[in-house]
């Protein structure tokens, strides 16, 4: 693509050769003639031998081969960096999988050991790749890329265009027990589905569990990083982005658009309110109401509070002194 074209598609303005063809993209650093690369902070701008690039407004382009202005430099990197990425993609159906006869695939390609149960239905465009295992009664969208190893249990649906990556595991039972008087713990039933909306990626190694007598949800557009827990009955909204190894109870609520830092720990039926911002290693006690704005600590408090409260605990070494002091004094 011509540096002209590229910013016709992400809305930004050209200024210098607009004719430059740009056939790759890379960081700041490593770029090269041909690559287009993004400066998001110009105070720590040290030169680039990239063909283009993409700066906030404002910045001085003269510098450039070519330049492309925008608000938001490193969004317009990423809308261009997957049209420019050419990504591999499979076709075929391997002679080791195993299809039940009664089941609908029209998936473009089925890995080595893959395993799909009756009943379901798979679209076409869709990629499901080596060791995975899909359960009965599964309906996937088209466009959508299992990778490796992952296990989809019955029941479960998956929307178009989604992103699952290896390991990961939708549809197991929700950890929900209930205690009889001689302490010994019984399954609640687990018997609910799974629906993940269109677009969803989500991380390796993460586990959604099933519903226990409804559905688990996870909303359109909504990201979710590695090692992610989500509990039975949990319904996330529409693009939400959740950092890596949080852990979300059971009937959780986290509303559109939040987003969950790394190593939340969320209790049962808590509420986030559209426009949240969770950060990392937080703690949300069962039943608390987030309300939009920046929260953080355990257990959880606006951002303000935490900060307040971190800065107490890290004088009390010193008020231990002066009261030492003043105490020795009296005395």
């Amino acid at each position: 693509m011509k540096a002209g074209e590229i910013a016709e598609f992400v809305g930004g303005t050209v200024s210098g050769n607009g004719e430059v063809e740009i056939v790759s993209f890379a960081d700041l650093k490593t770029a090269k003639q041909g690559d287009i690369t993004f400066l998001e902070r110009p105070e720590n701008f040290s030169g680039t031998n990239a063909s283009c690039v993409i700066v906030p407004n404002g910045f001085d382009t003269a510098q450039f081969p070519a330049a492309i202005t925008v608000k938001q430099p490193k969004l317009a990197f990423a809308l261009i960096a997957q049209k420019l990425r050419v990504r591999e993609t499979f076709s075929g159906i391997h002679e080791t999988a195993v299809i039940a006869a009664d089941s609908d695939v029209r998936a473009s390609y089925i890995g080595a050991s893959v395993s799909v149960a009756g009943d379901t239905q798979i679209g076409e465009s869709t990629e499901v790749h080596d060791g995975t295992r899909i359960g009965r009664n599964v309906t996937i969208g088209t466009g959508t890329v299992i990778h490796p190893n992952c296990v989809i249990y019955d029941n479960v649906t998956i929307g178009n265009d989604c992103v699952i990556h290896a390991g990961t595991i939708i549809g197991a039972d929700g950890f929900g027990y209930v205690r009889d008087a001689e302490g010994v713990y019984h399954q609640f039933p687990q018997v609910g589905t799974v629906v993940i909306e269109d677009n969803v990626e989500i991380g390796a190694n993460s586990c959604i569990d099933r519903g226990a007598l409804g559905e688990t949800r996870i909303g359109k557009g909504t990201k979710i990083d590695n090692l992610v827990q989500v509990g039975h009955n949990v319904n996330i909204g529409k693009h939400c982005v959740i950092a890596a190894q949080t852990g979300i109870s059971g009937s959780v609520v986290i509303e559109d658009g939040c987003v969950i830092g790394g190593q939340v720990g969320f209790g049962d039926h808590v509420t986030v309110q559209s426009g949240a911002v969770i950060g990392s290693q937080a703690g949300i006690l069962p039943g608390k109401i987030v309300r939009p704005g920046v929260w953080w600590g355990t257990p959880i408090q606006p951002l303000d509070e935490y900060k307040r409260q971190n800065a107490h605990i890290k004088s009390l070494e010193r008020m231990k002194a002066e009261l030492k002091e003043i105490k020795r004094k009296l005395d």
